[in-house]
């Protein structure tokens, strides 16, 4: 992380706040984390407004005690371009300018004179002021969605752990009989071309500024080479079938999930797919930790099943589940989404039959998969129908040469033709 973006703050200026309540929300580049203060004290003036991005070190907001003439600190903060942070106080100076601090390995990604938590805290709604024993418990994504929809918190029964107010419970309210309009949005800016069609600006989203770096960092470094094959599903699909039939509805399989279990178990009879190029060696990883894909608001988030070969598909199938519920309300932590060994980008619930994925640095492939169609085929000199699925491999040509891709794919392609393969 180089830089956070203020998502909302939750205390006004003004506002006087006790420990470990929740200041602000940070958008990082793949989750919103809460800023909590370590201490009591006065909000005393907010440097970066919501939207407003800031650096590592970069003051965000000015806390003390109430009242406290803070002229010195502004003048500081100007002279330096709000870019460096101000020298720590004493404890007797307590006046002084939050920042956002560089996180420890696999911590919440986000200081500023407070910490973000990693698991949700008690909180408000900056429009709600602290009233003492009518404190709200409310998730941030929830407490973000009633904003947006402007939802009176206080109307709202919350039906998370001791009470608190969670997503759900906002859904639940948007769906009634009369849900509040969304605020209008911004007007189109008219262009300076005549009869060009007229537009507006809104800031980047963290995680579309990282997704576009990482992209860029993707395909111009990386010799990338893309290798297809098609693949009968109906053994998998009979398969899945076959376990559906045996568990509750909560448990039920996707085809995702065998195609994951597919993926790991081949992966460890090809070492050098699940491997990755390290300028002065190449890295070859103990277990398959698979990236799958997953659509969010903002863009795309690749959550880990870890061990995915030591797992059953029930397993998979249920990690994978919490894993995509915690991205689409951006609540995976950084060693959720970081450190795969390959990855799954899979499109066939959208209906596209192929396409070719760009690699995440530093894996050294990944399968885009296809929609499975049935198709009229030839076997054994007759006309049947099969269920087709194309699934295309983007390999990195410093790991993965033609024939090592093309070996993986094959073994691949047995697994889920034969699903009995995934057990030798």
């Amino acid at each position: 992380m180089e830089e956070g973006q203020i998502a909302r703050w939750v205390k006004n200026e003004g506002d006087t706040y006790e420990a470990n309540e929740t200041l602000a929300e940070v958008d990082t580049d793949k989750a919103t984390m809460e800023m909590t203060a370590l201490t009591g004290g006065t909000l005393l003036k907010i440097l970066k407004n919501a939207g407003e991005t800031a650096a590592l070190g970069e003051p965000i907001a000015i806390v003390g005690n109430k009242g406290e003439d803070i002229s010195a600190l502004l003048k500081e903060v100007s002279a330096n371009g709000a870019a460096k942070a101000a020298p720590a106080k004493s404890d007797e100076q307590l006046a002084e300018p939050a920042k956002i601090e560089q996180p420890q390995r696999q911590q919440p990604a986000i200081q500023a004179e407070t910490r973000p938590s990693g698991s949700v805290s008690e909180q408000r709604p900056a429009s709600q002021p602290d009233t003492g024993n009518d404190r709200l418990l409310v998730s941030p994504i929830a407490a973000r969605m009633a904003a947006d929809n402007g939802i009176d918190l206080k109307t709202i029964s919350g039906t998370g752990p001791n009470g608190r107010i969670i997503k759900r419970d906002i859904e639940t309210a948007l769906s009634g009989p009369a849900p509040l309009a969304k605020p209008a949005q911004q007007a189109f800016v008219p262009s300076t071309v005549v009869g060009a069609a007229g537009y507006r600006d809104e800031p980047t989203s963290q995680m579309r500024r990282v997704i576009a770096t990482r992209l860029a960092e993707s395909i111009g470094p990386i010799p990338t080479f893309y290798l297809t094959v098609e693949i009968e599903m109906d053994s998998a699909l009979q398969l899945r079938k076959s376990i559906n039939a045996t568990v509750p509805e909560e448990q039920k399989i996707s085809i995702n999930d065998i195609i994951v279990k597919a993926t790991a178990m081949a992966l460890m009879k090809h070492p050098f797919v699940n491997a990755s190029y390290q300028d002065k060696n190449i890295r070859f990883y103990g277990q398959a930790d698979v990236g799958v894909a997953v659509a969010v608001d903002e863009g795309l988030i690749t959550p880990v099943v870890r061990g995915a070969n030591l797992q059953g598909i029930l397993e998979i199938s249920a990690e994978i589940k919490d894993l995509a519920g915690k991205a689409r309300e951006r609540k995976l932590q950084p060693d959720q989404y970081t450190g795969a060994t390959f990855s799954i980008s899979n499109l066939g619930m959208f209906g596209i039959k192929e396409f070719t994925a760009i690699i995440n640095p530093p894996e050294s492939g990944i399968i885009a998969v296809g929609a499975a169609e049935p198709v009229p085929v030839v076997r054994d000199g007759e006309v049947v129908v099969r269920n087709i699925m194309n699934v295309t491999m983007s390999c990195d040509h410093r790991v993965v040469d033609g024939a090592t891709g093309a070996k993986f794919l094959q073994t691949f392609k047995q697994m889920l033709e034969n699903p009995g393969m995934m057990l030798v």
